[in-house]
């Protein structure tokens, strides 16, 4: 089922942890070892990616994905300590440090004692959310000048993005006016507005339906998880040689962007994500969420690998097929056919690529679907390492 010149006899580790092969896309390189994966915060070829695209050492890279785990386990403690004056929180990889905002000055020495620092704000993430609420109630009025809205902890408002030489048109304005008054919203400016990372036919290792070229997300057992705009429910499935892997069981899309493809016909899983000869193939080990701040990078049929960072959650992204609300949004470049692709932080499967603005030529601005909420909705069990 995959190419005979790309197997790799250090593969042989992953056979017994686990079925081999992520739905017909063939890897550049063979995976590390899992031992030699459990001993460090990430693979070789991963650093040595984080080295490039944020301008690391090898040192400082290792100290970063270190730091970036601890935060992680922070933002849940913090969370707890502040309870429903939790206003949000976000990574500084400058400090290695977790910023935690909150309503209420009594809570601010709790959340210091797990670890974070504390910033006192007007309103807390609850707020915010039903602000975000009160404008996605909207949706369908956004007209195509409005990229999408989304809460900003950092700011503490709900932030709604306008493409830049759209911001004076009359809809625009009144769609922002009406916005306006949801709640604390401010105004961003965007370059261009947001498309989904789909394309037509073309050659390499994707999976495709129709006319329709994507890529795949993380296996899970008995198939994998992709965007839901890639293929509509019953859509029949074919892989990179054309032969069938499966059909989508569910799909979504708008609203959320998420589905999931059964496998069989001889294809079958494997808790990877594809360097693309840029990293070695990485070991999806767990789905804890990372917070805002932190590294993530992401793989796709057709831009390969690239890794930047996380800049927002609670996104709602106004596609011209419509809304797509809880999107994660990022500095990672991506392009045509990369939908559905995979988002990793360190070895933590993050969400599936739905799609964005710019380029991995001049850079761009992506959207990926957060990936425990799709295996909650369709029940399904991450296949992991």
């Amino acid at each position: 089922m995959r190419r005979s010149t790309l197997v790799r006899t250090s593969l042989s580790a992953l056979l017994l942890i686990g079925t081999w092969a992520t739905a017909g896309i063939a890897p550049a390189t063979a995976a590390p070892s899992a031992g030699a994966e459990a001993k460090a915060p990430a693979s070789a070829g991963m650093l040595t990616a984080m080295q490039k695209d944020f301008g690391l050492t090898e040192s400082q890279a290792v100290a970063r994905l270190a730091a970036e785990k601890t935060a992680t386990a922070v933002e849940v403690k913090a969370k707890r300590a502040a309870g429903a004056a939790y206003a949000g929180s976000w990574f500084n990889p400058e400090s290695s440090t977790l910023t935690v905002a909150t309503t209420s000055a009594a809570k601010a020495e709790a959340i210091r004692a797990t670890g974070a620092t504390v910033k006192l704000v007007a309103h807390s993430e609850k707020q915010l959310d039903a602000a975000k609420d009160r404008i996605d109630a909207i949706a369908d009025d956004a007209p195509a000048g409005v990229s999408g809205w989304r809460v900003d902890a950092k700011a503490n408002q709900v932030v709604v993005d306008v493409v830049a030489d759209r911001k004076n048109d009359s809809d625009v304005r009144a769609f922002v006016a009406q916005a306006r008054e949801a709640g604390p919203v401010t105004v961003e400016e965007t370059a261009e507005a947001p498309t989904t990372f789909a394309a037509g036919t073309v050659g390499g290792d994707p999976y495709y339906t129709g006319n329709v070229r994507c890529s795949i997300g993380f296996s899970v057992y008995g198939g994998f998880v992709t965007a839901g705009h890639c293929g509509g429910t019953g859509s029949a499935v074919y892989g990179w040689d054309g032969s069938y892997i499966g059909n989508f069981q569910g799909s979504t899309f708008p609203g959320n962007d998420y589905a999931w493809v059964n496998v069989g016909s001889g294809w079958w899983t494997v808790p990877v994500v594809l360097g693309w000869g840029t990293v070695s193939d990485q070991l999806v080990r767990g789905s804890n969420e990372a917070p805002i701040g932190a590294s993530i990078c992401r793989s796709g049929s057709t831009t390969h690998w690239h890794c930047g960072n996380i800049q927002a959650k609670n996104v709602t992204v106004n596609y011209s097929q419509g809304a797509v609300y809880s999107m994660t949004q990022t500095s990672v470049c991506a392009e045509g056919g990369d939908s559905g692709g995979s988002y990793i932080s360190g070895d933590q499967a993050q969400g599936v690529t739905s799609g964005g603005s710019g380029n991995c030529t001049s850079g761009g601005t992506t959207f990926y679907q957060p990936l425990n909420p799709i295996l909650s909705r369709y029940g399904l069990t991450l296949h992991t390492a």
